[in-house]
């Protein structure tokens, strides 16, 4: 139950940090295609056993984007 409590937090802070970025107007992309916060926080929640690439996207200094791709293993 510990576990369920700790992956619900850190979906709850990822959610959160998220929808900070989106109200500044970064867009948030998961897997080359634009999602939102709530889309993201869930498909990672949801998929525990995979690993997501962070990339942050910035023009002149400004963030502008936030990529989520999931890292394969060949």
């Amino acid at each position: 139950m510990g576990d369920i409590t700790l992956n619900h937090e850190h979906m709850r802070k990822l959610y959160l940090e998220l929808a900070s970025f989106e109200n500044r107007g970064v867009t948030i992309w998961l897997e080359g295609y634009p999602s939102d916060s709530e889309s993201v926080a869930g498909e990672l929640s949801l998929n525990e056993d995979g690993s997501y690439m962070r990339d942050y996207i910035f023009d002149e200094g400004v963030l502008k984007e936030v990529h989520f791709d999931k890292v394969r293993k060949n």
